[in-house]
């Protein structure tokens, strides 16, 4: 007499309130045994009206609004929404404040990986990589309090410039920061890369392939874990990023470990990137004027975009003419990676769901806006 086993599809929610999603992301899971055989994302419990705020605002007092579209990598959020008022408005910008600009974006690239390998380890149990982590964005972050007066919303990028100049030897401090931070990484590495329950987790688990990448709109680190070449800063250069050289770091596989090795190295060329332009950059004013808070641009529209820490930030606007936007529409990469998730699960095991989302280093402010 023969036993014969079936297992009985089930439906179990994951969130909102998940200590692996970072933000209130619920996904609808069905397993059937240990086999995830769909996911739904439901998305929204974030929503704060973000685009629909710019048509009550003028453009200064948006500038705070949109800090909070990535909370993480603040810079990256603003450099598009100033990029595309300059070009509407024929606003120049001084060469002093593009260097700058760069600076401060790559710093806070690096400070947004840094937090992401944290809770990515910790996701996978390991507790003891957050608090190296933690420990170098600590620095930066002091260094962006130095030069901005804020830990966390800068809101520091002004239409023309920046705020305010350099505090006197604070370039040095980065540069300190950077023959620091290179010595960091490879005790990063030293403890990770050769873990054999990390490498057991990663390796092979979340294959995203070329194409199922470019069909699903797939941005930044998940673009490039799976083996494409592009980046805003080197396809189409904004500020002055191609007076720098720096490589575009790409996976071969496209599963979750070439995502991890892809971060780890864009983290290295941003110190590269953050050296060059600490070499270069030139004395002048750090705002070609300062505009009036209720300052207008002509009508028009444009699309501008840049490089963020998870892939393609961009920023539609429409101008009316007045001192307030018609429409600000933002192209986020978590809202375009967060489609691939549904795909990519099918065929995990449950325990794989939040290596692979943690993976993607999904921020869902940006998702819900």
């Amino acid at each position: 007499m023969s036993i014969e086993f079936k297992t009985e599809e089930i439906t179990i929610n994951m969130g909102p309130h998940h200590p692996s999603t970072h933000g209130v992301l619920r996904l609808i899971v069905k397993i059937d045994g240990e086999v995830v055989t769909d996911v739904v994302p439901v998305i929204g419990y974030l929503h704060r009206s973000i685009e629909r705020l710019a048509q009550d605002r003028n453009y200064f007092m948006y500038f705070p609004v949109v800090d909070r579209v990535d909370y993480v990598s603040i810079i990256a959020a603003e450099l598009p929404l100033a990029i595309a008022v300059e070009k509407v408005g024929g606003i120049e910008v001084p060469e002093r404040a593009e260097y700058i600009r760069v600076i401060t974006a790559e710093l806070t690239r690096i400070m947004s990986h840094l937090f992401w390998l944290g809770t990515f380890m910790l996701d996978l149990g390991a507790t003891t990589v957050i608090m190296y982590a933690l420990r170098e964005r600590e620095r930066i972050v002091d260094l962006m309090e130095e030069l901005t007066g804020q830990r966390m919303m800068f809101n520091y990028i002004r239409y023309g410039g920046v705020n305010a100049d350099l505090p006197e030897g604070w370039l040095n401090k980065v540069k300190n920061f950077c023959d620091y931070f290179m010595k960091m990484i490879e005790e990063y590495e030293i403890l990770i890369n050769k873990n054999p329950i990390f490498l057991s987790r990663v390796k092979g688990i979340g294959i995203i392939s070329k194409e199922t990448a470019i069909a699903f709109g797939a941005a930044g680190p998940i673009l490039r874990g799976s083996g494409i070449k592009t980046d805003v800063r080197k396809d189409e250069p904004y500020s002055v990023y191609d007076r720098f050289d720096f490589d575009i770091p790409v996976g071969t596989t496209g599963d979750t470990f070439d995502r991890y090795i892809v971060r780890m190295e864009e983290m290295r060329q941003s110190v590269s990137i953050l050296r060059q332009a600490i070499d270069q950059i030139p004395p002048g004013p750090c705002l070609k004027k300062k505009l009036s808070f209720s300052f207008k641009i002509p009508a028009g529209e444009a699309y501008c975009q840049v490089e963020a820490p998870r892939g393609s930030m961009g920023v539609y606007l429409i101008s009316n003419g007045t001192n307030t936007a018609s429409r600000v529409k933002y192209r986020t990469p978590s809202f375009s990676n967060m489609q691939i998730l549904p795909e990519v699960l099918r065929g995990a095991y449950l325990s794989d769901i939040m290596a692979i989302f943690g993976s993607f280093d999904v921020i869902l402010p940006e998702v819900d806006r």
